[in-house]
């Protein structure tokens, strides 16, 4: 686990998404420990669930960085993708949402059992809390690892604004990043927001980020 005082002197001015640029805390502790176990699961479906920008995503690229798979959008899922999956070992359906076909769904369920499979689902809200419609897929859909990645601690929080920061080249003092954190909403939605507006505003001003223009947006 990275301190901040590493990620003070490490971070790159550009936007990673490997296995070191993966800042973990509580907030996230528990997912990233089943990343890194695999295959030592008591489930083959894990489910992680969290907001927006969270992190869900790192995560599971950091997983097929190691480990051989496949990842597809929850959106791109039909019946072709069945020709794919057999392909591999590891699957992972990023964006998943209870728009997705429910046949094809408990079918997924069915191969990764079948085939002796490992499949990660990223998913705003945990799949055994969503009503299907279909009783086996309802009844399958509990049957997995759930790992929730929390709203991010102060730790958690530094970390994401200074990445998102260095990934813009935008150099900001320490304090000021304390002096967001203490006033920002603890939601990783919000965050990113923030930087956004931090950046279309320095940008538009065409001068360093100061106190004035962090009160000014918050």
């Amino acid at each position: 686990m990275r301190n901040l005082n590493q990620l003070l002197l490490n971070f790159k001015h550009k936007q990673n998404f490997n296995y070191d640029d993966f800042y973990v805390s509580k907030s996230n502790y528990y997912a990233f420990q089943l990343i890194e176990n695999w295959p030592k699961w008591e489930k083959n479906i894990l489910n992680i669930y969290g907001e927006r920008f969270s992190g869900k995503t790192h995560l599971v690229n950091i997983f097929l960085n190691k480990n051989k798979g496949i990842k597809v959008d929850g959106n791109q899922i039909n019946e072709d993708i069945f020709k794919k999956f057999k392909l591999y070992e590891n699957i992972v359906i990023d964006n998943y949402d209870n728009k997705l076909n429910e046949n094809l769904m408990y079918s997924i369920f069915n191969l990764i059992d079948q085939d002796n499979k490992y499949l990660i689902i990223n998913s705003i809200n945990p799949i055994n809390e969503i009503d299907y419609k279909l009783n086996d897929l309802k009844s399958r859909s509990k049957n997995c690892l759930f790992a929730k990645i929390d709203n991010p601690d102060d730790e958690l929080m530094f970390a994401i604004i200074l990445k998102s920061f260095s990934d813009r080249q935008i150099l900001i003092d320490k304090k000021l990043i304390d002096f967001i954190i203490k006033r920002i909403d603890r939601s990783y939605g919000k965050i990113i927001d923030f930087i956004y507006k931090v950046d279309e505003l320095s940008l538009k001003k065409k001068k360093a980020i100061d106190m004035k223009t962090i009160k000014e947006i918050l």
